[in-house]
């Protein structure tokens, strides 16, 4: 009498079920919740400009959030600044596409998704093309120990030429802020230009980058 062939790996491996994840996110405003707690676990931040001070709740159809700062103003949601921008797509089918790609050893063809979720087949092959790239990509966060500080570019108001004065004091005075973060290990770099160099702006920063 032979031996009974397994299958590979383990009969039962623990994890969440489809079932369990569907009772987790009923609806897409129980799953555009998770998103915020998941991107902002401590206050949702501004993916334009870095600042902490933004204004939730707004009655608008699709970006309850708005930038409160005067130089950037932008309205924004939980997509932005992610594979989910630009898209219509609602946040349950987002968590269950990501889930399905992430489970399914032969991955997941769009026209399956097209069927399960009820959804068009061009938003589903948009949809897996977004989380085939974004899976694919390394997290490119850094670790830490990390070092922080701002500089200010731009030539002296005296040097420069009549036109090109601004008319202003001197020290950072009409100048670009511009912050930068250096991850002590492995030495890499990252910098980017700030309306200014307070500390929602720096806040802002280090919470995106570190």
């Amino acid at each position: 009498m032979g031996m009974a062939q397994k299958a590979p790996g383990k009969a039962f491996r623990k994890g969440i079920t489809l079932k369990k994840l569907l009772a987790m996110f009923p609806d897409d405003a129980t799953a555009e919740q998770w998103f915020i707690e998941q991107r902002w676990p401590t206050g949702s931040c501004c993916p334009r400009c870095g600042s902490l001070n933004v204004q939730t709740g707004c009655k608008h159809k699709t970006m309850p959030f708005r930038c409160r700062e005067k130089v950037c103003a932008k309205r924004f949601s939980t997509k932005t600044g992610t594979v989910m921008e630009g898209s219509k797509i609602g946040y349950q089918d987002w968590i269950i596409s990501t889930f399905l790609l992430a489970t399914n050893l032969k991955s997941v063809s769009s026209m399956k998704l097209h069927r399960d979720l009820g959804i068009t087949q061009k938003s589903a092959w948009f949809l897996t093309h977004r989380l085939r790239t974004a899976l694919s990509q390394e997290i490119d966060l850094f670790n830490g120990p990390v070092e922080v500080d701002e500089t200010y570019v731009g030539g002296k108001e005296q040097n420069k030429h009549q036109s090109k004065k601004q008319n202003v004091g001197g020290g950072a005075s009409g100048k670009t802020a511009v912050v930068g973060m250096k991850d002590r290990e492995t030495k890499k770099v990252a910098a980017t230009v700030v309306q200014s160099a307070g500390k929602t702006e720096l806040h802002g920063f280090v919470k995106t980058h570190a």
